[in-house]
C-alpha cells in the first residue's frame, strides 16, 4: 500500500455520494507499502479501506480479487469485505481510475515477530488455502517465471552500473530455476503476499489477513515458500529455524505437506525469494517520481537467497 494519487476531499465527497456508508469524518493516506493507493476513510458508520489502483494491477483481473474476497467472507475467513454502492458495484472509479472501498481491519502488523506468530501465520495460510478448495474461478499467476524474466531483461536494459553484480547473480539463478523449477505439485488458490504487513494481529492474536491483489492459481508450497521467506528470517535476514518449525506445525494443523513439496521446497524457496528481489530492484530502478514511499532495499533477499542456495530446507523438516 502507499499514496501514489492524491485526492481532494473535494473529489472524495463527490466519490461517496455513490454509498450509503454516512457521512465523512476524516480521511488519511496509508503510506506503507508499494503497489496500490490506499486511504484510510472514516465516516459517521464505520471506517472504511478505500484503494485505488495502479499500474501493477490488471484491471480485468479485479472481478477475480473481489470474489475471492466476498467468496472468503461468507467462510468467516477474516479477511476485508468489498463494499457495494448504491447500484450494487464494488469496482468504482475516481479520477480515471479503478478503485474499491472495503471493510476495515482491526488490528496492526506485529512489530517483533515471536514464534507464535509464525504458527498463527502458518495456520492461517493453510486455512486460506482449504476454503477456497471450492473456489471456481481462475486466475494464472501475474508473477510466474516469464514474468521474471521481463522484469529482470527491463532491470537489465536500465544498464546501473550499481547493480551490475547484482544483475548478474539474478541471472545466474534465473537459469537455475528455468531447469529446476517443479511442475507437479498440489495447486490451488494462493494469496502470495502474505508479508508482515499484510497480517493483522490484536493482543498477538491473528485478526485479518488483507491486500489479494497477487492472488491467484499456483502451487500451493509456492505461498508457503513466499511466507517462510518474508516471516522466518530476522532483521538481519538470518534464518530463525524456531520460527519456521513454528510456522510449518500451524500449516499442518489443517492441511499436511506432501513428500513431494517437501523435497521441492528448497527450489520454491529459492523462486520466492528471486520473485521479491526482482520486484525490488526494478522498484528502485523506476521508482515513480513524487510517490510518497521509498522502495525496499533488494539487498535484503539477496541474503535470503544465498542462504536457500546452500542448504537444502527438507532438512529443517524432519
Amino acid at each position: 500500500m502507499a499514496v501514489y494519487s492524491p485526492i481532494t476531499e473535494k473529489e472524495l465527497l463527490t466519490f461517496l455520494k455513490q454509498y450509503d456508508i454516512g457521512s465523512l469524518i476524516k480521511f488519511e493516506g496509508i503510506l506503507e507499502g508499494i503497489e496500490n493507493t490506499n486511504y484510510k476513510i472514516t465516516t459517521s458508520q464505520n471506517i472504511y479501506i478505500l484503494t485505488i489502483f495502479e499500474k501493477r494491477v490488471k484491471l480485468e483481473d479485479l472481478p477475480f480479487f473481489i470474489n475471492l474476497k466476498n467468496h472468503l467472507v461468507e467462510k468467516n475467513f477474516f479477511c476485508p469485505k468489498p463494499i457495494a454502492n448504491k447500484q450494487g458495484l464494488t469496482i468504482c472509479t475516481l479520477n480515471g481510475k479503478k478503485c474499491v472501498l472495503i471493510s476495515y481491519l482491526k488490528g496492526s502488523k506485529a512489530d517483533k515477530v515471536f514464534d507464535h506468530h509464525c504458527e498463527q501465520v502458518g495456520n492461517v495460510l493453510s486455512s486460506l488455502h482449504q476454503n477456497t478448495a471450492d473456489f471456481k474461478e481462475k486466475r494464472v499467476n501475474g508473477m510466474n517465471y516469464i514474468q521474471w524474466q521481463n522484469i529482470f531483461l527491463k532491470c537489465q536494459s536500465a544498464n546501473n552500473s550499481k547493480y551490475i553484480n547484482l544483475i548478474n547473480f539474478i541471472r545466474e539463478e534465473l537459469e537455475f530455476l528455468k531447469i529446476k523449477w517443479p511442475n507437479n505439485l498440489p495447486k490451488g488458490i494462493i494469496h502470495a503476499d502474505v508479508f508482515q504487513d499484510n497480517v493483522f494481529f490484536i493482543n498477538n492474536q491473528f485478526s485479518g489477513l488483507i491486500d489479494f491483489y497477487f492472488a491467484c492459481n499456483d502451487f500451493l508450497a509456492y505461498d508457503i515458500a513466499l511466507t517462510i521467506n518474508a516471516w522466518c528470517f530476522d532483521n538481519q535476514n538470518n534464518f530463525v529455524q524456531q520460527r519456521f518449525k513454528s510456522f510449518i506445525k500451524g500449516y499442518e494443523d489443517n492441511r499436511l505437506l506432501t513428500n513431494q513439496e517437501k523435497s521441492s521446497l528448497s527450489i520454491l524457496l529459492r523462486g520466492a525469494a528471486i520473485r521479491i528481489l526482482l520486484t525490488r530492484l526494478h522498484d528502485k530502478l523506476f521508482h515513480p517520481k513524487g510517490a510518497f514511499v521509498e522502495p525496499k532495499d533488494p539487498q535484503e533477499y539477496v541474503k535470503i537467497l544465498q542462504f536457500h542456495q546452500d542448504i537444502n530446507m527438507e532438512d529443517y523438516l524432519s
